[in-house]
């Protein structure tokens, strides 16, 4: 369910600062984004996986609090990173 390298290099080539910015808020909701579609393609499948269920929530209220905090501290950021993602602003 982890995200293979090249995935996770080109989520941070398109939110980051440079290369080896994986530290910024907009690259960690976007790879926490990317895991999240994933697991919920995997319980799709399963649907009586319930500790994969208990991770994904944990994921999302993990996304819910950088994505608070980077609407708090750089709105015009927050506004490229929803958009880019197709998320809805709802913190």
């Amino acid at each position: 369910m982890a995200l293979d390298s090249a995935k996770k290099r080109e989520i941070i080539a398109k939110f980051g600062n440079d290369e080896k910015d994986t530290g910024s808020p907009a690259v960690q909701i976007a790879l926490l984004t990317e895991r999240i579609n994933e697991i919920n393609e995997h319980l799709q499948q399963h649907k009586h996986d319930h500790s994969s269920r208990l991770g994904l929530l944990k994921l999302v209220g993990q996304r819910k609090r950088l994505m608070r905090y980077l609407k708090r501290k750089d709105h015009d950021k927050y506004l490229e990173v929803i958009t880019a993602l197709n998320l809805r602003d709802r913190v």
